[in-house]
């Protein structure tokens, strides 16, 4: 018995880590989130003894290198270490959430103050019975109130470590349990409130409350006393409130205005080795030509059996055609460079420009696709363009809008921690000794980052000689809602992602990848239109799923067996808004979780000074 007392909190959090590592790809059984938390709470607020803080602390240590390990083993495909000393890292944050809980975030600290019967004489009891009683009433609600002021100070401390870790050292706020809602998209709309981040509160809280509930109906039940749980109650009504909210968002709620955009997604599913893509430069264009074209041809042939079966039924109104808009390739795309110089000099090579003209030569349309893009000088007036000593390389965006000839570009601003830059690398060789033994190939030097400020402009459609504004993302930065809302907040009305989760092969990463980014649909109500390589591409709608609302199809690309590591096509439509309203998230960010914060470290300077005045 004594053995089990000693272990039972260590392989309770164990637990814990597991079940809510179920939540995430490549298990997806969200109903984890809401059990996944119980062994936790119950081992770091049984933890007793004057050690209790660093108890807590190593407990959720273990929860968090437990949840990490399984939710990160991805990484290990570009390295073992990576994927360890990740794991490592992030499971701190799970450590100092059980250093607050089982410190000033525990209720079980300090027992409830149990009354005493009197036994003078059978007036007297009576009347202390029925003061006991009224008194209990009392007790009830504020024992209630206990409760749900320890599940909020405890969800508040949880909600500001997420949000902490979004942008603590770059950040990396991957898979918060919120995101566990990626398939739920009815509590999933709270996002354009709170953002996803936000979202963590509610299952923190309601499994806080749970916890609670549970140990006081036994000790009632032990004592013969039960007492009415309106703790129970409000949790519940939280939780039906955002239930109500989610179904209003989806169901409810006026659609705004829209303009359709029709867009034509192309994905290769090229192989790689890290940074290496396994095909041949010429491979790599022959099929982006083939794909490409073989759709437009596909659509062309539906488009003409579709007029020839109106005109034998006799239809007399106009037939909808598919015509791409947009043709969207993933980053990266191209095994070339674009070269740019002073005076928005740009030059591309010949195999490039080829294919280009070809895709062109079909239609009149706005090309998208992903490239690297470097700072270049001429040598001699006459010179080509090559790229500058010292200068900058991006990982960039580019259009080309149809009848233009110049590129329109994004270069990608939130850089990948080890794998598009190393702080320090030419300070410290051993971070480049590191990172080539890790990922298995040679350290090509860091990307700089791009310093756009306002939303990309592109050529609207429906409207002839009118733009409206992209914002664009590359790779990762569709996971980083602070750094996207500088645009939605400069007019940004369709998000633009360009991904290559290639370098992890066919593990977990791109579903994993997709779940979080499904949520900047739903913060900023903005839809989204994803083209990846080895990954997810679909058309998100502003409620943060594949279906199209208007004809009831999912748009994802899957092979037969659904799964998204394919090659092929994916044609679809997308309503771009025209008004584009701002979200409370929008105009506020990360609002809540940082009143959160501030609440749980306010709910710790009270706690810390209540006991030193004491002792005092």
């Amino acid at each position: 018995m004594r053995i089990i007392k000693v272990l039972w909190p260590w392989c309770a959090v164990v637990l814990s880590g597991v079940l809510l590592a179920l939540c995430y790809a490549p298990f997806d059984t969200p109903a984890m989130v809401w059990v996944g938390l119980i062994p936790l709470f119950a081992a770091v607020w049984g933890s007793g003894g004057v050690k209790r803080g660093p108890r807590g602390f190593a407990l959720g240590y273990l929860a968090g290198l437990s949840f990490w390990l399984i939710n990160l083993k991805w990484i290990s495909e570009v390295g073992t270490i990576g994927w360890i000393a990740v794991s490592c890292f992030l499971a701190l944050y799970f450590a100092l959430w059980g250093l607050f809980a089982s410190g000033a975030g525990n209720p079980w600290r300090q027992k409830p103050e149990v009354l005493g019967e009197s036994e003078t004489g059978i007036a007297a009891k009576v009347s202390e019975r029925l003061k006991k009683e009224k008194r209990r009433r009392g007790r009830s609600v504020e024992e209630s109130r206990r409760v749900l002021i320890f599940a909020i100070v405890n969800a508040c401390c949880w909600c500001g470590l997420e949000w902490i870790r979004g942008w603590f050292f770059t950040g990396f706020g991957w898979n918060g349990l919120g995101v566990a809602f990626h398939n739920q998209p009815i509590l999933a709309q709270g996002a354009d409130l709170v953002g996803v981040s936000g979202l963590s509160f509610l299952p923190v809280f309601v499994m806080g409350v749970v916890v609670q509930v549970g140990r006081g109906l036994y000790q009632e039940i032990q004592s013969g006393r039960l007492r009415a749980h309106w703790d129970f109650g409000c949790a519940m009504v939280v939780l039906a409130s955002c239930f109500m909210y989610g179904v209003w968002k989806l169901h409810g709620e006026r659609e705004e205005a829209s303009t359709p955009l029709n867009v034509l997604l192309v994905q290769l599913n090229i192989p790689q080795e890290a940074s290496q893509k396994l095909w041949s430069a010429e491979d790599i264009y022959r099929g982006y030509e083939e794909e490409t074209l073989e759709a437009l041809e596909s659509l062309s042939l539906a488009n003409e059996q579709r007029v020839k079966d109106a005109m034998e039924a006799g239809y007399p109104e106009p037939v909808s055609l598919d015509v791409p808009d947009w043709i969207v390739w993933p980053e990266s795309a191209l095994p070339d460079v674009l070269y740019y110089g002073k005076k928005n000099e740009q030059e591309l090579g010949r195999r490039s420009l080829s294919l280009l003209e070809e895709v062109k030569s079909r239609g009149q349309f706005t090309l998208l696709f992903g490239m690297l893009e470097y700072e270049a000088e001429r040598i001699m007036p006459s010179a080509p363009l090559t790229r500058k000593e010292r200068g900058k390389a991006f990982n960039s965006l580019v259009a080309l809008p149809k009848g233009e000839s110049v590129f329109r570009t994004y270069r990608k601003q939130h850089l990948v921690l080890f794998g598009e830059t190393i702080p320090y690398v030419e300070q410290l060789g051993v971070l480049r000794w590191l990172w080539e033994k890790s990922a298995g190939t040679e350290y090509g030097g860091s990307f700089s980052a791009g310093d756009q400020q306002e939303p990309m402009r592109l050529p609207l459609p429906s409207a002839e000689g009118e733009e409206f504004s992209v914002i664009p993302t590359v790779c990762f930065e569709d996971t980083v809602a602070r750094k996207m809302r500088k645009f939605v907040k400069g007019g940004g009305q369709l998000i633009v992602n360009i991904t290559n989760d290639g370098w992890f092969k066919n593990s977990e990463a791109a579903a994993q990848h997709f779940a979080n980014a499904k949520f900047r649909s739903i913060e900023f109500r903005r839809p989204t239109v994803r083209s990846a390589n080895t990954g997810v591409s679909a058309v998100i709608n502003s409620h943060g799923t594949v279906l199209n609302r208007k004809t009831m199809e999912r748009r994802i690309l899957l092979n037969d067996s659904d799964s998204h590591l394919t090659r092929g096509w994916l044609y679809s439509t997308v309503y771009v808004p025209l008004a584009g309203r701002l979200t409370v998230y929008a105009r506020f960010g990360d609002w809540f979780a940082v009143l959160a914060l501030l609440a749980a470290i306010g709910w710790w300077i009270t706690r810390r000074s209540d006991r030193f005045g004491k002792r005092g």
